[in-house]
């Protein structure tokens, strides 16, 4: 009897056992099965008709108006060492010792005649304007990348889930990385939301592929505009690069002006820094508020992410009010500390003068009335 038991145990380890590894293979051939989708579409037809056309597309790839490197080339001096050294040996402090806080919206309205910034973390912010909401570069997955089961794993969980976002107005995206464009989430907001997803050239391809209806597609390339319930979004300049597989720059990027009768919005995008910011500031602003990125930056790729310090200098050119930093804090993608960008720009900003806000994720910062800085990502650091 004692043997027969330990029969059937052992054949109810095996089946568990089994399942256990049915299951894993499972999730990692559905993973594997998504890569492919997750790089996008390529851009045909009039659409790729449209790209050929404009002043940003160079023949072959889209270009940045003032020489751009996406990092150094090969024999820089100190290049390959600096990055080795750091990555291996590199005693920065790139995730918090302790939870960061995280914050849920209550259910306001945006008001009629008001301004209000939701940052979810990362890029992903809602811009509650003049009783219309846009949300932007929306990732929820878990990471930034185009598998489940490798790559930058987010610091802290979303503040909401997004099946219960409030209504949006429409949904506006930077560009076509994969910490910016998420297939999941784009996917997710297709299927439940019927809402515009305003785009730069090219990345309209990626969303057809993953069944957002041409009709809700809107692409615009630089300084073009379209109103949506009583809003003018504007794609304008940026500095960076585009690219979700081996092919490079066939999308372009953009950062964004979003403008209601009385009220004034600006995103970066990524960007580094570049003097185009004071044009932009000369035709579009002034700006009640500034979503700059400010993180994911290191001296081995200067011209496509700005330094805190740059940022400052941008909101400043820009002609902008409060500044509110995004890009930080919840996906580890470079050698600094994780919190080292936002200690940065406060430092700067109380040089310079600057009206700042550094909510935690889910905190609603009301523009006219922002909360005081606190340092909370101090505490946790």
């Amino acid at each position: 009897m004692a043997g027969e038991r330990k029969t059937e145990r052992t054949r109810g380890g095996g089946w568990r056992r089994t399942a256990l590894v049915a299951g894993a293979l499972a999730a990692a051939a559905w993973a594997v099965w998504d890569v492919p989708a997750a790089f996008g579409g390529r851009s045909t037809g009039a659409r790729a008709d449209r790209l050929a056309r404009s002043p940003q597309f160079g023949g072959q790839r889209f270009r940045n108006a003032v020489n751009t490197r996406s990092i150094m080339p090969p024999g820089e001096p100190g290049q390959e060492r600096h990055l080795l050294r750091e990555l291996v040996l590199g005693r920065q402090r790139r995730h918090p010792g302790a939870a960061v806080p995280v914050l849920r919206p209550g259910p306001a309205r945006p008001a009629p005649d008001g301004l209000a910034i939701i940052w979810y973390g990362h890029a992903s912010t809602l811009v509650e304007i003049e009783g219309r909401r846009v949300l932007i570069d929306p990732v929820w997955s878990d990471r930034c990348s185009p598998s489940r089961l490798v790559g930058p794993h987010r610091m802290h969980r979303v503040p909401v889930p997004l099946d219960e976002l409030p209504p949006i107005d429409a949904v506006l995206i930077s560009h076509d990385h994969y910490d910016h464009l998420d297939m999941a989430t784009i996917r997710a907001l297709a299927r439940t939301r019927t809402v515009p997803f305003l785009v730069p050239l090219g990345v309209g391809a990626h969303l057809a592929r993953w069944g957002v209806p041409e009709d809700r597609i809107v692409e615009l390339d630089w300084d073009e505009t379209t109103r949506i319930g009583g809003l003018e979004l504007t794609a304008t300049a940026a500095r960076h690069f585009s690219g979700r597989g081996l092919r490079r720059d066939r999308t372009l990027w953009a950062s964004w002006v979003i403008a209601g009768a009385q009220r004034r919005v600006f995103y970066t995008g990524d960007s580094g820094y570049f003097a185009g910011y004071a044009d932009i500031g000369t035709g579009y602003g002034p700006f009640d508020a500034t979503l700059m990125q400010v993180g994911a930056y290191d001296r081995a790729w200067p011209d496509i992410h700005m330094f805190p310090e740059e940022a400052v200098t941008a909101h400043l050119e820009l002609r902008g009010d409060l500044m509110i930093p995004v890009h930080w804090g919840t996906f580890n993608l470079a050698l600094h500390d994780w919190d080292e960008p936002v200690n940065r720009v406060w430092r700067e900003a109380k040089a310079r003068g600057v009206r700042l806000a550094v909510p935690r994720p889910g905190e609603r910062v009301d523009v006219a009335e922002p909360p005081a800085v606190d340092g909370w990502w101090q505490t946790v650091a």
